[in-house]
């Protein structure tokens, strides 16, 4: 009974979001590209020619966007989920973290990037300071892939919880960036915890 009055509720929520419907008409895959726009409208993060590393990208919104807003653009996308293809991005089916796709990805851009996002997060398990956690972790886990990755003056962007590892993630931004912001777009829902870091300037 419990789970079939969730489920009611998010259909009617969803029915309700100008987000959603506005998504739909544009064509995008779902309303999380709208969290991207602010959050570039704001930063101004990206430019026509850029290279760009899609994390968690499914079911690809984000990855839409770009291409959709900016030109010659070199974008690979990767997500544990298998999505829809996107025309013009290079896809892959895997976990970022793992030796073996990281090397697919070093292998496509051939060189230093110019930005690289991750809207990752965990499923949902209903314990929400264990979901904070959990995401951060895989927040740090793309921040210190991107020192790797990214250009001295490329750019992060990463999904982060407010709770318990909130400071930990600064402290660290702060050891590997030069300029650290955290942002809550208009369309991130005013219930979640859900902010993005925005940084740039590798030390």
């Amino acid at each position: 009974m419990k789970k079939n009055k969730i489920s009611k509720n998010w259909i009617n929520r969803q029915r309700k979001d100008i987000y959603v419907r506005k998504s739909k008409i544009e064509g995008y895959r779902s309303r999380a590209v709208y969290k991207l726009e602010e959050i570039n409208q704001k930063f101004k993060i990206f430019h026509s020619g850029a290279s760009v590393l899609d994390l968690g990208a499914a079911p690809g919104s984000w990855s839409q966007y770009i291409l959709k807003n900016y030109k010659n653009i070199k974008l690979a996308s990767i997500d544990l989920k298998k999505f829809d293809e996107i025309k013009n991005a290079y896809q892959i089916e895997g976990d970022f973290t793992d030796d073996i796709y990281k090397k697919k990805i070093l292998n496509f851009f051939k060189e230093k990037i110019d930005i690289v996002l991750s809207d990752m997060a965990v499923n949902t398990t209903g314990n929400k300071n264990l979901d904070s956690i959990q995401t951060s972790e895989l927040c740090l886990d793309a921040m210190r892939f991107s020192k790797e990755v990214l250009k001295k003056d490329g750019v992060f962007v990463s999904k982060i919880f407010i709770g318990s590892t909130f400071n930990e993630i600064i402290e660290e931004s702060k050891k590997i960036f030069r300029k650290n912001k955290v942002f809550k777009p208009p369309a991130s829902r005013k219930e979640s915890k859900e902010s993005f870091i925005i940084s740039s300037m590798l030390r």
